[in-house]
């Protein structure tokens, strides 16, 4: 049985919470989340120890420990990614397969530092939004899309990446500027991309995950993410640490967080285009 390292900001939260339960099943057995380490403890909810001795995990105290001890690794804190840096250094100098949870970095540069960091030391690193593979998104016609209208629910800072991430995954890498076109109640993101393609991005309180592609031959499909698309991302985890092989491009994620670095700038700026630096 392979082992499986978590390494979060802290433990009890819903990513750390589900994935031990979903991985173990998903795989069959052959692999175990078993070792664990937390900078802090929760604010509200369990310790990092309680956590650890209610799941069966081993909790040690040091990042270096799990590193050493896990045949692969996790880094969480999926809404503090201004810790990913600090938390995914040591996993991504081991050349073990590791995987950072959304959202990846807090901007470009950390996400390029973290991916040459991993390329430097032959580390397999990959980051997503379970979004990206949920079946209705995954299994979409990419040719000739024109235009992209997505909407979803939650805030801007910890939910973009959920909308973002499927569109860069339709649309490719090649966001070109972002506007700013919404409000302080819905957050909304207009995305320039090569060729003139366009994707509008809508924050609605409690609405659904959903995308409307128009496509340039005039052709037009309504994607609603129903599908489990978490089970589809552990089964896409799975195979990422038994192959070691990413399945999502580097020069996607880099897009996706430059995107949503710039948002931010857009934010302060309303109705004015905002250019992005060319992708890598």
């Amino acid at each position: 049985m392979k082992t499986i390292g978590f390494i979060d900001y802290f433990l009890d939260e819903w990513h750390a919470n589900q994935y031990p339960e979903w991985i173990a099943s998903a795989s069959g057995g052959t692999m175990k989340v078993a070792y664990a380490y937390g900078k802090i403890d929760a604010e509200r909810g369990l310790d990092n120890a309680s956590w650890c001795r209610n799941k069966g995990i081993g909790l040690l105290g040091s990042i270096e420990e799990v590193v050493e001890r896990s045949d692969y690794l996790v880094v969480l804190s999926p809404d503090n990614p201004e810790f990913h840096e600090e938390l995914a250094m040591l996993p991504l100098q081991s050349g073990k397969p590791t995987y950072v949870d959304k959202t990846f970095a807090p901007d470009r540069q950390t996400a390029l530092l973290l991916f040459e960091t991993a390329a430097k030391h032959g580390t397999p690193l990959f980051s997503s939004s379970a979004l990206r593979f949920a079946t209705e998104y995954a299994g979409a016609d990419r040719t000739g899309i024109d235009t992209i209208c997505s909407i979803g629910p939650g805030p801007y800072a910890n939910y973009a990446v959920h909308q973002i991430e499927p569109v860069v995954s339709l649309m490719g890498a090649e966001a070109e500027r972002v506007m700013n076109t919404g409000t302080e109640k819905s957050p909304s993101l207009l995305v320039g991309f090569s060729g003139g393609r366009q994707a509008s991005i809508h924050f609605y309180d409690g609405s659904p995950f959903s995308l409307a592609v128009n496509y340039q031959s005039g052709q037009f499909a309504h994607l609603k993410a129903e599908s489990d698309f978490f089970a589809e991302f552990i089964g896409s985890l799975i195979r990422f640490f038994e192959t070691g092989e990413a399945p999502v491009d580097p020069k996607e994620t880099i897009a996706i967080m430059t995107i949503i670095e710039y948002g931010f700038q857009a934010a302060r700026k309303p109705y004015q285009w905002i250019e992005l630096p060319k992708t890598v």
